[in-house]
């Protein structure tokens, strides 16, 4: 398996060596780039096509938000990793809705950050403990005035296996091997999840089906 490309965009010259010093420890991993602003992110993403960006939010001349829309609207491959100082509302949702992959607060140690890199390139998404906490209870407040009829069909019990394994944070493939299923049919059954609840992604659907009872976060459904 070739390395995973890394590029770091940071505006403290000091953080990104350190974090660059940190990440070519380990050997999956390689930093092919550096950005000390939004604008220079977003050119080095074109010029390197890095696997993922690890970003900052606030940065001069483009911020960390404007810098994912742009590499997300030019660059669908490449994911991009939050590494911030910022938990606020403000920062949070607009950058996932952005389309960022992963929310980590600098806060994390070291091995945190890479096993939060390998598992973004691997399809799967990351969020700071304290990130989760928020994202559900904002998921939770907005759908509160919604009725249980108000979903839909109910899902089926293999649908409900699927975003059971959703909830346990598997990606499409280690759900596929789990359900000995293939990764189309997980799609599959996925997209018929979200027409099913209004969902608009997975962490909405997830955050649905345990308001109903239908999946819980022991890793049981029913």
């Amino acid at each position: 398996m070739p390395p995973i490309k890394v590029l770091l965009a940071e505006d403290h010259k000091i953080v990104r060596e350190g974090t660059r010093q940190l990440l070519e420890r380990a050997e999956d991993l390689v930093v092919v780039g550096e950005a000390g602003d939004g604008e220079e992110a977003v050119r080095l993403v074109e010029k390197l096509q890095p696997d993922i960006v690890v970003m900052d939010v606030r940065m001069p001349h483009l911020t960390g938000l404007e810098a994912t829309k742009r590499i997300k609207a030019q660059n669908r491959r490449t994911r991009v990793l939050i590494l911030s100082a910022y938990e606020d509302d403000q920062y949070v949702f607009p950058l996932l809705e952005a389309g960022a992959e992963g929310y980590l607060l600098k806060s994390a140690s070291g091995r945190e950050l890479v096993r939060a890199i390998r598992h973004v390139c691997a399809g799967r998404k990351v969020l700071d403990p304290h990130i989760t906490g928020k994202v559900v209870g904002h998921l939770t407040a907005k759908q509160q005035s919604h009725r249980t009829d108000d979903l839909g069909e109910e899902l089926t019990e293999r649908e409900l296996e699927v975003l059971q394994a959703v909830a346990d944070g598997r990606s499409n493939r280690e759900i596929a091997d789990t359900l000995a299923i293939s990764a189309y049919t997980v799609q599959v059954h996925l997209r018929n999840i979200f027409g099913k609840l209004g969902a608009g992604s997975r962490t909405e659907a997830v955050t649905r089906a345990l308001r109903q009872g239908w999946i819980t976060l022991e890793g049981r459904h029913g």
